[in-house]
């Protein structure tokens, strides 16, 4: 008889246990939906655009536009220096009519530094203008101010410093894009190649 009445005492509470099992999955079911649900749209808006990086979305609007204007400006220069080395040999006064030409072009890198400045850009951003600016004021100072003759014969306290931020300018203003666009980046990289091409070819006439 003990035996008989613990037994009908546990079937109650194991009826019960039994019954709310289901009620339990049901209201956890919901839950577990919603957070598959938000797992995608959280991975979703942390990933980076296709051929790029993050880059352009934490520069903002202001700054892709910086980034695009900077862009033309290296890609202007490649373009036009392109022009002037290959004239040399036969026209020699095109070169310094496009080299004022370059100098204009301070004006848009600067203004794409005073918007790096403005959203907090990093120095992978400034660093570009900032030594085209420099590369402008000695070219301007040597070539046209002053028309100091140091190519022929060669005064290495002025080539030196001259390749470097011209040709640093041209690396520091096309690099950030390779983050951006890569399409845009792979522009530059042809442009430069036109650059370099061009010059071989002014050294190969003696005139580079």
């Amino acid at each position: 008889m003990v035996a008989s009445r613990g037994d009908s005492g546990h079937v109650p509470l194991v009826a019960s246990v039994v019954s709310a099992q289901p009620q339990a999955m049901a209201t956890l079911q919901p839950r577990r939906e919603v957070g598959e649900r938000r797992r995608p749209a959280a991975a979703s808006a942390g990933a980076a655009p296709a051929g790029g990086s993050d880059a352009g979305t934490t520069l903002g609007a202001a700054g892709l536009r910086a980034a695009t204007a900077a862009w033309l400006v290296v890609n202007a220069v490649n373009v036009l220096q392109t022009i002037g080395f290959a004239t040399r040999p036969f026209a020699p006064g095109v070169n310094p009519v496009l080299g004022l030409v370059i100098a204009a072009l301070a004006i848009p890198a600067t203004w794409a530094l005073l918007v790096f400045i403005r959203v907090g850009a990093g120095w992978r951003f400034l660093a570009g203008p900032l030594v085209f600016d420099a590369f402008v004021i000695v070219m301007l100072l040597v070539d046209h101010a002053l028309r100091i003759a140091w190519r022929d014969p060669v005064v290495p306290a002025i080539l030196i410093p001259y390749l470097v931020l011209f040709f640093g300018s041209i690396f520091l203003l096309g690099a950030p894009m390779y983050r951006i666009d890569r399409r845009r980046w792979l522009v530059t990289v042809a442009t430069t190649g036109l650059l370099l091409a061009s010059m071989v070819y002014a050294m190969a006439m003696g005139v580079g």
